[in-house]
């Protein structure tokens, strides 16, 4: 019986974790869209996707804004972060 219970726990978690990165993909790709020469390739989207979705999820609370906890609040949240933490590289970039 337990050995069916752990199968299923790290089944949920490879599906977490796939949804995380095509959650971040998205969310990395609409702000390389947004922001001009922010571009970081598929990795680098993904990568920066997640980041975004960690700062937005931190952030946005912190301002009083809540965009829902469905799939497109959640990409909407992490393209917010996605495009706060391109921002922020650009201008660490011209520096």
């Amino acid at each position: 019986m337990e050995t069916t219970t752990a199968a299923a726990d790290s089944n949920n978690i490879l599906v977490a974790i796939l949804i995380w990165i095509i959650i971040g993909g998205i969310a990395g790709w609409i702000a390389s869209k947004i922001v001009t020469g922010g571009g970081m390739g598929l990795v680098g989207n993904v990568v920066l996707g997640i980041i975004g979705a960690v700062v937005a999820g931190w952030l946005l609370p912190l301002v009083g804004i809540s965009l829902g906890a469905g799939l497109i609040g959640s990409i909407i949240t992490a393209a917010i972060g996605a495009i706060i933490v391109l921002l922020i590289v650009s201008l660490v970039r011209r520096a």
